[in-house]
Parts: structure tokens; sequence; C-alpha cells
């Protein structure tokens, strides 16, 4: 019989846990890569990128693995913590993505980009691709961009207030497919009711948060961060004066910004403007 492989959940990573219990599963049934993928219906070379850690996969096969296997919940659940476990993050962004995690509400402000939080696969793709990652790395970082959903899918999401400069929605992606895509994502996006979307038109003129993008959290203790970014680095606020100064900078930028209504059909308008595909 083979040797069982333990799960202690006491000094693994999320990611490790998980593809230790891959392993795990096919080995005490008995099973080849090849074997698995036969009864599945899913690739060999997947399964075996996903117990090695080089990719988590995405929640379609992790549910077709719990109905294989007979463990239900259980390997979704370790995905999801996979997904969301901060560590998959460069240093400088693990701390903000904690209290992301944790935040009562979040508002944003996205100067060049929609917030990760509300962006496709396929603009997660572009958006990482050109800053030069390639291959593994960048599948893992759009999982684990992607996974920051849940946060908003939630049975009791925080609200987030989103505000976009018009430059995000002008800057479309090469692909045209996964640009309405995107465009259409937004829209969706607006009509639940924990997201507040708005466009902050050109004709707003300048204002104080003209090229940075920002997002503040309310956290359970009351108080509230800043995390602000540009091309070249991100930083996490927690001093009061600096905190606050951004809020009454973002206050008065969303009173020049378009209604959520008037914000919607603006995106509607976009879509409508873009050309057909050719019929065949």
């Amino acid at each position: 019989m083979p040797q069982r492989l333990v799960i202690t959940g006491r000094s693994q990573e999320p990611r490790g846990r998980f593809t230790q219990e891959l392993r795990r599963l096919r080995i005490e049934r008995g099973l080849s890569l090849r074997e698995l993928a036969k009864a599945v219906g899913w690739d060999a070379s997947l399964f075996s990128k996903m117990e090695n850690g080089q990719t988590l996969g995405g929640p379609e096969v992790v549910q077709a693995l719990d109905q294989f296997y007979g463990t239900p919940g259980l390997l979704v659940t370790l995905w999801e913590l996979a997904v969301a476990d901060p560590t998959q993050f460069k240093e400088q962004y693990r701390r903000y993505m904690v209290l992301e995690s944790e935040a009562l509400s979040l508002w944003h402000y996205g100067a060049s980009a929609p917030p990760g939080l509300l962006q496709t696969a396929g603009y997660a793709r572009e958006a990482l691709g050109v800053g030069w990652i390639k291959g593994a790395e960048l599948d893992q970082q759009i999982e684990a961009r992607l996974g920051r959903r849940q946060l908003l899918e939630d049975e009791d999401p925080p609200p987030f207030r989103v505000i976009l400069s018009e430059a995000v929605l002008r800057t479309s992606l090469r692909d045209a497919d996964a640009w309405r895509e995107q465009l259409e994502h937004l829209v969706e996006d607006s009509e639940r009711p924990n997201i507040t979307l708005q466009v902050l038109p050109f004709s707003a003129g300048l204002h104080g948060l003209l090229n940075t993008s920002v997002m503040f959290l309310r956290l359970i203790d009351g108080r509230t961060v800043a995390y602000t970014e540009n091309d070249l680095r991100g930083e996490l606020l927690e001093e009061n004066a600096s905190v606050e100064l951004l809020q009454r900078r973002y206050d008065a930028m969303r009173d020049l910004a378009l209604s959520p209504a008037e914000s919607r059909n603006f995106i509607l308008r976009m879509l409508e403007a873009m050309p057909c595909e050719p019929s065949t």
C-alpha cells in the first residue's frame, strides 16, 4: 500500500497543502497522471503542473476532482485558500492583500486601469504581460488576481465604490474580443448591489489624484488605510494625516464624476460604438 501523505496544516503554505492533497488522493487510488486524466477528462499535463505547484488550475477542474474522489468541497476549499494566499504576491503587496481580505468596505480610483478585483482574465493577462511576466509565473499571477474576486462574491460582500478615469475606458486591449469582454464585465459589475461604479470624464479637468491610483480600506478596528500605486511602485499608507488628505481629494473628485446610471450608459455607448464582427 502506498505511504499515506499526512496533511498537518501546521508548517505548509496553502498552496503546498493543496498540491500535497492532490498527490495523496491520486496515490491512494493507485492512479498514474495519465489514468487520472482519462478518468476525469482533463489533460495529464495539467494535473502534473497542479501537483508540482506550477499552476492551481481553475474551479471547474478542482470541482471535477472533488467529485471523482468523493471529497465534496475539500479540494475546492483548499484551492480557494491557495488562490487567496497573500504569500503569492511580492512582499510589498502582502500586507495590503491581508488587509483587503479583511476590509469592511473599499473605495477605489483607477487612473489607468480597472482595479484587479474587476478585471477579466483577458485583461489581467495583457496587463501583467506588458510587465515582462511570462510562462508559469504569469499564469500564477493571473490566478491569484482573479482569486481575489471571491471577496466580492461571498455571501455578505463588502461595499465597493469604484471611480474610473475615462482614460481607463479609452485605453483598449490589443485583443478586441478581450476588450469587449472587459467592458461587458464592468457593466455587469455595475449592476451588483455591493458595487458602485462611476466614470470620471475628461471634461472634469484637473483633480487631486490625477496620476495616482488609490484604494481605501475601512478596517474592522475603525481605521482606514490607503494603498497608492503608480507604474513603478505601490505604497501602503496607514498614517492618519496622509490617508485623510487622500480621502479629501477622493471626495472632491467623486463630486466631478458621472452618476452610477450615467456611468453605466457611458460604457454601454462605448460597447455599441465598437466595430461589429464581420459575418461569415
